[in-house]
């Protein structure tokens, strides 16, 4: 299991379009991919989870990558976010 936070940067938190690639990017993975904001949890895989968390700037995210390719899932997701949100 690889597991890194991050706090989101973009202004308007985690909204549609960066929710959507979001799930698209964990999708190219075979492992589980998590994400947990305070007591709350979602799949990393399935839009209306991620936008159930309601994450907005400066809140910090978990993200719990556990199976196979849960490194490459780990170290590409952490770019993708930096990136993006």
């Amino acid at each position: 299991m690889k597991t890194f936070t991050y706090v989101i940067t973009d202004p308007e938190g985690i909204h549609a379009r960066p929710a959507g690639l979001l799930v698209k990017k964990a999708g190219e993975f075979s492992c589980s991919i998590t994400l947990k904001k305070g007591e709350k949890s979602a799949d990393a895989k399935r839009i209306f989870a991620v936008m159930s968390l309601a994450a907005k700037k400066g809140e910090e995210l978990t993200v719990i990558c556990d199976g196979a390719q849960e490194e490459e899932a780990a170290r590409e997701l952490e770019a993708f976010l930096r990136e993006n949100l």
